[in-house]
């Protein structure tokens, strides 16, 4: 089985979030777990929902802030392995090209 997530992690505070999210982030490499962030959260892949759950609440109390707001998306398919990898070939076949990237 494959759990896949979308993860956002968020200190609430005026000053940059930059330091805090990346202690988050930081502290996944700490389970066995793939993920990639990119400017509105972290999509992880995990093997079980155990993991998936270690996982964020690692993240979630990384952050050494008085308040903090994590937003978790699961998508728990249990019939099949789906990576996802995979999930966007599926959207670049049905565009016929790959999608086009955030802007810098």
């Amino acid at each position: 089985m494959t759990v896949n997530a979308l993860l956002s992690v968020a200190p609430v505070t005026e000053d940059s979030m930059a330091p805090e999210v990346a202690t988050a982030v930081a502290a996944l490499d700490e389970f066995d777990v793939s993920y990639e962030t990119n400017s509105m959260g972290t999509v992880i892949e995990a093997g079980d929902i155990e993991t998936l759950f270690a996982a964020v609440e690692a993240a979630h109390t990384a952050v050494d802030c008085e308040r903090v707001s994590t937003v978790l998306k699961i998508d728990d398919k249990r019939d099949s392995e789906q990576a996802v990898t995979r999930k966007v070939e599926r959207v670049e076949e049905e565009l016929g090209r790959p999608p086009r990237r955030a802007l810098d």
